[in-house]
């Protein structure tokens, strides 16, 4: 390992440059830093490496590097001859990033006129220009994982990687710890077996584990614990964040920041360019709504999520690449390292959920390394203040919290299965050992990788007598090809693991248009279960306009301009994020110390200040719990500040076991902090007279035979069954020429369910769902752990009144999923007469004067 010390200068002369580098380096008046020239070496002593660096460091030049030396000796092709293939892939897990690579790269390779060809190849891309890519390869390619596994299953994949020498992975952490590293790993050890000799270099800002990401870069071998090289720069100038203060009135929940917006846009009059992060797609257009309300000086803001037109997602980026915009609005398409150093302040608008997320978006401010970056956080409720100080501080201390990189799930190596089988026939034994070369799946067992073989070849015991399940077959000489060249046009059509909720089309037409739109500029996609819930002539906020509804035709919604304010937020189903581990732990800490309160705004410490004086404020390692009456109902809040999907969960299985303690409860609720269940039975009464054990109610065992049953009567499971089964390829949603609707999806899935779950119940999907589930929708692995540290610590409260603390997840009752946007101004009142009545009973009067 390398640590390197950004102080000390580094001189060309460390190591040979070529000639137009030195000069290259001459003419700007800088030189290399010693991380750059020290990467450069160990590659061409044919080592991979991670670096880590901060933010501004010069990641990505020192990435390209080896690629760009070694090309620029190979020296231009002769005329008229074709390179064999691409020389390097640089892999990014944005789109956005690729096409700012493009642009970054660009500039130094047209300035040191290098015989170096660039090009992307993503989503976005236009199907001729990917189709003559194949046929003549740029010497490096800028690509997404998706492509990656779309290339390797062509028949030409060896021609076309036949030159390959160099994989540079781009913010490598953020690639590895969902599906889509774990396919791009079987891909990556696809390209190994194509070129043997092949390296590759990780680049990444922020990570708490090194060695995972390191194990994750080379080859396992004979069970050997391989690690690549690894170089880690010191240094950096620390980040100027502050948390807004507001004299507006701290709301008790929610997650808009309305009250926040007019010191947001003051801020933005303050500054050059200004990136305003949020969470989720529906903050984003509520945001940028409000901002053009108060935007009386007629700023350019743009807006950008995932949903947009990809015109107009690249409009944004060249207008932020030309300082042309004072703001973005934007979600996670822009917080990996995109290079914009004229970005002056960073607004990240609510918690960041993680230290290691606020530690990557701030640094797209000042995209420099010797500079400061600057931000500002806004919490958008009460607890989120003390989640975004959590964050500052662990931001200043360094601490990372980045996930780790979980065991490769079984629907995506039946993917990959069948995308090497469209390549070319392949042999079991040889697939199953380069597929185990792959980190995330190196402890795959043999009998695992047969039964996901014998899935492709015929879809399981249950479906092997229909034909259209038979993907794959064996020939006589023991090698598996695809049943019929369909199948691969099938797969292409359908490869990868990102499953996003049915969309539609939005196209803008002439207002009246009803569902006979034709032509007009298209704003995106917004998922379809909201879509059919609208009527004509509904308005909804969506490509920051307000829009009226005009209707429905095939995979296309059509809308018109509205002259109207009011409007619905499209509701998406992704998007949210879920409080790390170590940031729920940090609050906890801090509401345990009342000695830290000084440092939150008064009214936030004023708050806690009444709990500890009409309840209890619970320690780090306890869990209160509440009970009190309110109206004909009887309440229990919990506060185990484990995130929201670990709490759903939790409620979930409480409810079953209050039922069989005749609680009789009839309903329930979570936030990121607290879980409030309430019924027809006094629980604290129950609890008192000893009808009721805490101890037992939390017990361990809810996670066997509990879960377990809850698991197998829930949507929960199904609606995982159904992402696994499109991305195990058994259900595909794309045919050509047209596409299934999501109700299609959802209602050949659930019959296979049906099927399996009766007469195959050990089926291999059925696996995958079930460890998807226990992980992904449900954090099993958490509740699991807040179960074991609050044993022998729930401290009880009877109340007989609802408390300060329990405000917050009590506004959360009966909160509608589509709120509206500017002038409901009659749902906000009542809103704000029910969190006055809430605020009264649980603070008194005065808490309000």
């Amino acid at each position: 390992m390398s640590v390197i010390d950004t102080s000390r200068p580094a001189q060309a002369d460390m190591f040979a440059l070529p000639r137009p580098f030195v000069d290259w380096f001459a003419t700007k008046g800088w030189q290399p830093r010693a991380h750059q020239l020290e990467l450069l070496a160990k590659a061409e002593a044919g080592l991979s490496t991670l670096l880590i660096a901060p933010t501004g460091a010069g990641k990505t030049l020192a990435g390209f590097l080896p690629a760009l030396t070694d090309l620029a000796r190979r020296g231009k092709p002769k005329p008229g001859s074709i390179r064999p293939g691409v020389h390097t892939l640089y892999i990014s897990p944005l789109k956005a990033l690729a096409v700012d690579i493009e642009r970054n790269l660009g500039v130094p390779v047209g300035e040191m006129d290098l015989p170096v060809t660039i090009e992307t190849r993503t989503g976005d891309t236009p199907a001729s220009k990917r189709q003559r890519q194949k046929l003549a390869p740029p010497d490096i390619l800028l690509t997404t994982p998706e492509q990656v596994a779309l290339l390797l299953s062509h028949k030409d994949a060896d021609r076309f990687f036949a030159d390959l020498r160099y994989v540079i992975f781009d913010e490598l952490h953020s690639l590895v710890t969902s599906k889509r590293g774990q396919l791009l790993s079987l891909g990556l050890a696809r390209l190994r077996m194509l070129q043997p000799e092949l390296q590759t270099i990780g680049l990444s800002a922020t990570v708490a584990e090194p060695d995972e990401l390191r194990r994750w870069l080379v080859r396992r071998a004979s069970g050997a614990d391989a690690l690549s090289e690894l170089i880690t720069v010191d240094g950096g100038a620390t980040p100027e964040i502050t948390i807004l203060k507001s004299d507006d009135r701290i709301p008790w929940s929610g997650h808009s920041a309305r009250y926040a917006l007019p010191d947001v846009y003051e801020a933005i009059k303050a500054h050059g360019t200004t990136l305003i992060f949020v969470n989720t797609r529906s903050q984003a257009e509520l945001i940028f709504q409000a901002l053009w309300t108060l935007n009386e000086d007629s700023l350019p803001i743009a807006l950008h999520h995932g949903s947009l037109d990809v015109g107009q997602r690249r409009r944004v980026e060249a207008a932020m690449g030309q300082s042309a915009l004072r703001a973005v609005v934007a979600t996670s398409t822009l917080d990996l390292g995109i290079d914009w150093g004229d970005v002056d302040l960073v607004v990240h608008v609510g918690s960041p959920k993680g230290a290691s997320r606020l530690a990557q978006r701030i640094g797209r401010a000042n995209h420099r390394m010797d500079e400061p970056s600057k931000a500002i956080l806004v919490p958008a409720n009460r607890f989120e203040v003390m989640e975004c100080q959590a964050a500052l501080d662990a931001n200043y201390l360094g601490a990372q919290d980045t996930p780790p990189i979980e065991p490769g799930a079984l629907d995506v190596l039946c993917q990959h299965i069948l995308g090497m089988a469209c390549s070319a026939p392949f042999d079991a034994d040889a697939l199953y050992a380069e597929v185990t070369g792959a980190a995330p799946y190196a402890d795959l067992d043999r009998r695992t990788f047969d039964r996901c073989v014998h899935f492709v070849a015929h879809g399981g015991y249950a479906l092997q007598s229909y034909e259209r399940y038979a993907k794959i077959k064996q020939t006589k000489d023991g090698t598996w090809r695809i049943a019929h060249p369909a199948v691969a046009q099938q797969y292409r059509l359908n490869a990868g693991t990102i499953v996003a909720a049915p969309e539609l089309i939005v196209r803008l037409v002439r207002p009246g248009a009803g569902g006979k739109g034709r032509g007009g500029r298209v704003l995106g996609k917004i998922e379809e279960i909201f879509l059919e819930q609208l009527v004509y002539g509904d308005t909804f906020l969506f490509a920051g306009k307000v829009l009226r509804f005009e209707g429905i035709r095939q995979s296309e919604a059509f809308a018109s301009n509205a002259p109207t304010l009011e409007a619905k937020v499209p509701a998406y189903m992704g998007g949210k994020f879920p409080t790390t581990t170590y940031l729920s732990a940090q609050v906890r800490k801090m509401l345990a110390d009342p000695a830290q309160w000084h440092r939150l705004p008064p009214q936030v410490s004023e708050w806690l200040g009444y709990q500890k004086q009409n309840s209890v404020v619970p320690g780090a390692d306890d869990m209160l719990v509440e009970t009190f009456p309110r109206g004909e109902r009887f309440y229990m809040v919990a506060y185990p500040f484990e995130g929201r999907l670990a709490h759903q969960t939790l409620c979930m299985l409480l409810t079953r076991r209050l039922e069989r303690a005749k609680a009789r409860p009839i309903g329930f609720v979570a936030s990121d902090y607290a879980v409030a269940i309430w019924g027809l039975k006094d629980m604290g009464a129950m609890i008192g007279r000893g009808d009721l054990s805490l101890t037992e109610l939390f017990a361990q065992d809810m996670l066997g035979d509990d879960l377990e049953a809850w698991l197998d009567e829930s949507f929960v499971f199904k609606r995982s069954f159904r992402y696994c089964a499109l991305i195990a390829g058994l259900i595909d949603k794309r045919h050509p020429g047209k596409e299934k609707t999501g109700r299609q999806v959802t209602v050949s899935t659930d019959l296979i369910y049906d099927v399996l779950r009766t007469h195959e119940p050990d089926h291999i999907l059925l696996q995958a769902t079930r460890n998807d589930a226990r992980a992904g929708y449900l954090d099993v692995g958490r509740v699991n752990a807040l179960l074991a540290r609050i044993k022998g610590r729930i401290v009880h409260k009877g109340l007989d009144r609802i408390s300060p603390l329990a405000v917050p997840v009590m506004l959360e009752i009966g909160k509608e999923p589509v709120i509206s946007s500017e002038t409901g101004d009659a749902l906000m009142a009542e809103k704000a007469l029910a969190t006055e009545a809430l605020v009264r009973e649980a603070m008194g009067e005065d808490m309000l004067d």
